[in-house]
């Protein structure tokens, strides 16, 4: 069985693509090594944004794993342009994935560039790898996976959030780790 520990970036300073981490973020990934350590971690595979390399480094030293970087694990854009009220075509794209705002890209592009990235950290031979992405990503994989995800379960989501993957021939579970 291979398991994928699917992992959203610690509290940042924005959502640029250089958007380090802040004192309290550079504090919970600190703790989330701590909580990672005993999961045998064989690979990490992150997104290149700054504050998803961030959270992962200090686990990264602890196990003398280099982290790679998937430009196919960032966050998925709702737009280019300033929106006012965000939350509400964000809701409405996690019911209609096709939705693209100008600029922007759809849940179902986002969600297929991912799990293309996903099926490639599957094939390559460690049976457990961490993957470091964003929450609007996080939640669209977890959607390809088991359509029940949506955009109340982006709403639950933490900085850091930890979800395992288990992949077996009876199909994938989903597990929350992270309290």
């Amino acid at each position: 069985m291979k398991r994928i520990y699917l992992i959203r970036h610690c509290q940042a300073h924005g959502q640029e693509p250089d958007a380090p981490l802040t004192a309290t973020g550079q504090d919970q990934a600190v703790q989330l090594a701590s909580f990672l350590e005993p999961l045998a971690i064989e690979r990490i595979v992150s997104s290149p944004f700054l504050r998803a390399c961030q959270t992962i480094e200090p686990f990264a030293q602890r196990k003398a794993l280099s982290v790679e970087t998937d430009s196919r694990l960032t966050e998925r854009v709702l737009s280019s342009v300033p929106l006012d009220d965000w939350l509400t075509p964000l809701s409405q794209s996690f019911d209609d994935l096709d939705l693209c705002l100008e600029g922007g890209e759809s849940n179902r592009t986002a969600m297929q560039r991912g799990a293309a990235a996903i099926r490639d950290i599957l094939a390559h031979h460690a049976e457990a790898t961490a993957v470091v992405t964003h929450g609007g990503l996080m939640t669209l994989l977890l959607k390809h996976f088991d359509d029940r995800y949506g955009f109340a379960e982006w709403k639950a989501l933490t900085n850091p959030d930890v979800y395992v993957l288990r992949f077996s021939s009876d199909g994938t579970q989903i597990e929350r780790m992270w309290a």
